[in-house]
Formats: structure tokens, C-alpha cells, sequence
């Protein structure tokens, strides 16, 4: 089975669970004093298997299988069988600890969500393609032009800092995944570079 969807079959596993059980979703999620105070580092991964309803799980997930498999090729053939696995974990930690170090000392906050994950395997899928025709609410257009829309939308939103989103984690995942692709293999720059000039619809 892929391991797209193993992650995402425990992720909607964990968040359902999580919706009936709020002992389970208050072990499960970023709580920065767990952190900081008792050492439950397991959050800067578990947060990521919770969701706050349904349309925000499905909306993750959906993403992810899409954009998931994809990638989980790629990585693959760069790290082996469990390369996608690590890249997806590793953008679950980079995209939240700017949000932790910020937050360590903050009893009133806490994040859910797969949202830095999944920006993070969207980003580095669009370095591959990023002419790619993807669908954004009913609403098809390249990949390109959606990340340049989300990227400014995300950085707009997290400086207004009126809504209960972690945009800055969606920011950093985007960063994590850029960057992870670009060091496992270089080649994918000028490729990028070379798609951009020659767009294709």
C-alpha cells in the first residue's frame, strides 16, 4: 500500500477518535508547556493527526493524496522506501516550531492540524510542475499562480492575526519543502527555472 495513504488512514483514524475523546485530543495536540516544561516532544509530530472538524481534516487529507504520491516517488528513489515518510514528518516539525519557540511560555495556546505537512508536499510538488493544472475550489489554475496566491494570502493573514489559523506553519512547511527538495537533489532548480520560461497550459 502507498504510503500516502497509510498517513492518511491513520490521520483520519487519530482525528476521529480525537473528535469523540478530548482527553485524546488534549494528549494529541501542539500544547507548547507540555514542551517546554514536561518534555513531551512527541507533540511537535501528534499535533499533526488532529484536526479541529471535519472540513479541516478532508481538506488536508484531499490535499495530500493528490499532491502525496507524487512526491512519495520522488523521495523514494532519493531515501528509499520510507523517504516520504521522513520528509512528511520532518515538515511537521520544521513548519511548527517557530510557532513552539514563540508560543513555549503561552498556556492559552495550542495547534492542530496537518496544514505545515501539507504545504510542505504541495510546495515541493510544485517544483516539479509547477505549470501543473491543479483544482482550488471548483476554481483550475497552475500551480504556480496558487502558490504565489497562497504564499501572499498566508503572509497577509499572519500578520493581521485575527482568525484561529496557524498560517505561519503553512509558511514554514512551504519553506521545509522547497528547501528539503531542493538539497536531495540540485537539479530540480534549474529544471524549475527552465519551466517557468517556457509555461505550458
Amino acid at each position: 500500500m502507498p504510503i500516502t495513504l497509510i498517513i492518511i488512514a491513520i490521520t483520519c483514524v487519530v482525528s476521529y477518535l480525537a473528535f469523540r475523546n478530548p482527553r485524546l485530543m488534549n494528549d494529541l495536540i501542539l500544547w507548547p508547556p507540555a514542551i517546554a516544561r514536561q518534555r513531551e516532544y512527541y507533540r511537535l509530530v501528534t499535533y499533526g493527526l488532529v484536526h479541529a472538524d471535519f472540513g479541516h481534516l478532508l481538506f488536508n487529507m484531499f490535499t495530500l493524496f493528490f499532491f502525496g504520491r507524487v512526491m512519495e516517488g520522488f523521495f523514494a528513489q532519493k531515501l528509499g522506501s520510507f523517504g516520504f515518510v521522513l520528509f512528511y514528518i520532518g515538515g511537521l516539525v520544521f513548519s511548527i516550531l517557530p510557532t513552539y519557540l514563540k508560543h513555549r511560555n503561552d498556556p492559552n495556546y495550542r495547534s492542530l492540524g496537518a496544514s505545515g505537512a501539507v504545504s510542505a508536499v504541495l510546495f515541493a510538488f510544485i517544483l516539479l510542475a509547477p505549470w501543473q493544472r491543479i483544482i482550488v475550489l471548483v476554481v483550475p489554475m497552475p500551480a504556480i499562480v496558487y502558490a504565489v496566491l497562497y504564499t501572499a494570502y498566508s503572509i497577509y493573514m499572519d500578520r493581521r492575526g485575527q482568525d484561529n489559523v496557524n498560517h505561519s506553519a503553512h509558511l514554514w512547511g512551504a519553506a521545509y519543502g522547497v528547501i528539503f527538495t531542493l538539497l536531495m537533489d540540485g537539479r530540480v532548480l534549474p529544471y524549475f527555472l527552465n519551466q517557468l520560461v517556457h509555461p505550458s497550459f
